[in-house]
């Protein structure tokens, strides 16, 4: 995982959290992790009698490092796309996440409720690198399509510094970014007038390498063991981890 992607995962100096979780070293580090992917992986390893392991990668190279052997998953709020299939295989959600936008409270698009009200605006528009955001983009007629970023952080970065108008993200993502960027705010779409195909986004799976289904196999039916496909169960778990997150993050 990114580590850096809360509140689905992210770092911290301390060994626990506010309310007593336990984060996870990370791997050759003095930090820990923590999030809700955290909390999923630690659950399952138990499920499995496996130890947890963590390794901090960038997002851009974390398939990538994944398939050279560094490690054995991807458990990072990684959506389940037809293009990913094509490279892993992935267990069922173990989260459902909505998407949205994310603007400058005194900004110029801070009244907007609709897709189409962004057309021909001529709006900057950014997301995170290598996600399944990115094809979004191409949605809003006559956006600037600048610069996206490694990280959802130097998005809503850029945002509030004015080089970008419209950050494109989940709504976890941006609601715990909100808790540290005031002068932002979340808008979220009328389902008659948002982004086609970004249903995609909204499966959060566990990926492995493609021919690795005998691992992949074996999370499935610890996810299944736990009766983890509970929505409101995986609802309550992201209040709790947005709840946790260091101010830093």
């Amino acid at each position: 995982m990114e580590c850096a992607y809360a509140p689905f995962n992210w770092t911290q100096d301390s060994p626990t959290t506010p309310d007593g979780s336990t984060a996870v070293p990370i791997h050759d580090s003095t930090f820990y992790a923590y999030g809700y992917d955290v909390a999923v992986a630690q659950m399952l390893a138990d499920q499995m009698g496996m130890d947890l392991e963590i390794f901090k990668v960038e997002w851009s190279s974390i398939g990538i490092s994944m398939d050279a052997g560094d490690y054995d998953c991807i458990i990072a709020g990684m959506g389940r796309t037809a293009e990913r299939e094509m490279s892993y295989s992935f267990t069922t959600p173990y989260y459902y996440r909505d998407n949205c936008i994310v603007v400058k409270k005194d900004g110029p698009y801070a009244s907007v409720t609709g897709l189409s009200q962004l057309a021909g605006t001529g709006c900057k528009v950014t997301t995170q690198l290598g996600t399944g955001w990115i094809p979004l983009l191409d949605q809003i007629e006559g956006a600037e399509t600048g610069m996206n970023y490694e990280t959802t952080s130097e998005c809503f970065m850029a945002v509030s510094n004015g080089v970008a108008d419209v950050c494109i993200v989940d709504l976890p993502t941006a609601e715990s970014a909100l808790l540290t960027n005031k002068d932002l705010m979340i808008i979220t779409f009328d389902e008659s007038d948002s982004f086609v195909g970004d249903d995609e986004m909204v499966n959060v799976c566990i990926a492995t390498r493609k021919d690795d289904t005998a691992l992949r196999d074996r999370i499935q039916a610890a996810m299944d063991a736990l009766n983890w496909n509970d929505k409101a169960a995986m609802d309550e778990l992201m209040a709790r981890a947005i709840g946790q997150q260091p101010a830093a993050n």
